[in-house]
C-alpha cells in the first residue's frame, strides 16, 4: 500500500527547513517501523508552502498503527529535533490502491 501525505508550512522558510533537514532524516528512521519513503517534493505552486511525500507501507503494516507508534517514538523525536512543529498547519492523507501495471503497484 502507498500513501500521499500533504504537508503545509506556515511559511517559506519553514518549508525549506522541513524539507531539507526533516525528511532527509525520516528516510532513515522510518524503515524500522515498515515504511519506505519512495520521494518527496515540494509543491511548485508559489506561496503554497507545501512538502509531498509518497510512502510505500511493507505488507501488513496498517497506515493508522503506524503514525501512532511513530509519533510516540524516539525517532521522530529525534527527526524533528530543532524544528518548531507548530509551523506544521495542516496534514493530509490520501491512502491509494495500486492498480495493476503501476511501476510502484
Amino acid at each position: 500500500m502507498h500513501q500521499i501525505r500533504i504537508y503545509t508550512l506556515r511559511t517559506a522558510e519553514a518549508l525549506q527547513q522541513y524539507a531539507t533537514v526533516q525528511w532527509p532524516r525520516h528516510i532513515t528512521s522510518m524503515p524500522s517501523f515498515g515504511i519506505t519513503v519512495q520521494g518527496f517534493w515540494t509543491d511548485h505552486q508559489a506561496g503554497a508552502h507545501r512538502l509531498i511525500a509518497l510512502l510505500s507501507f511493507r505488507e501488513g503494516v496498517d497506515p493508522a498503527e503506524f503514525i501512532t507508534a511513530y509519533a510516540a517514538s524516539t525517532e521522530l523525536a529525534a527527526d524533528m529535533r530543532s524544528f518548531d512543529v507548530s509551523d506544521i498547519v495542516g496534514i493530509e492523507e490520501l491512502l491509494l490502491d495500486p492498480v495493476a501495471g503501476s511501476p510502484l503497484a
